[in-house]
């Protein structure tokens, strides 16, 4: 895909991704950082969809954006509320010097990557990877919703407090 609207759809793209991945790390409020990474999420579904990939953007809104951030969100809720805000520590500058050092690999290696295009056809088609999604990995799948849930009830059970127990004990 080219033209105007393609780059035009891409820099706000990246701009509102990079603001968002910002706000995850400098937001001193949890609630507030898992809403800007949902931000960020659909940030990357939107440049999946200029790579024309739509099947792998709706994968990332559903299993990211639906699934982990929802698990994210319990989690954080299910937190005592002393320990759910970020504090500063020492970890900062160390942390902000590592991200630089980072940056400047990346920078260098998308600099210095001579990049390839491919202009053959896929060799999975979305029909294809849907057949196999349904069929042949369906029990994986479901397995693996299962664990899930079972980790999220368990991670309820260990925050509960000994008044709910007591509470749940009575009733």
């Amino acid at each position: 895909m080219d033209g105007f609207g393609v780059t035009v759809a891409f820099w706000i793209l990246a701009a509102v991704t990079l603001v968002a991945g910002g706000g995850v790390m400098v937001s001193r409020n949890l609630l507030h950082a898992v809403l800007f990474l949902i931000l960020s999420f659909i940030g990357v579904a939107g440049f999946f969809v200029l790579l024309s990939a739509e099947f792998i953007a709706m994968a990332q809104v559903i299993i990211y954006v639906g699934a982990i951030t929802v698990l994210i969100l319990f989690a954080v809720l299910l937190t005592p509320r002393a320990s759910r805000d970020n504090s500063e520590t020492v970890w900062a500058l160390p942390g902000m010097l590592l991200a630089v050092c980072l940056a400047a690999i990346f920078l260098f290696v998308v600099h210095d990557t001579q990049w390839k295009t491919v202009t053959d056809a896929p060799l999975l088609t979305t029909q294809d990877l849907g057949h196999a999604l349904l069929g042949t990995w369906v029990l994986p799948f479901e397995i693996a919703s299962v664990l899930l849930t079972a980790a999220l009830v368990g991670a309820i059970m260990l925050t509960r407090s000994a008044e709910e127990e007591a509470e749940d004990a009575l009733a």
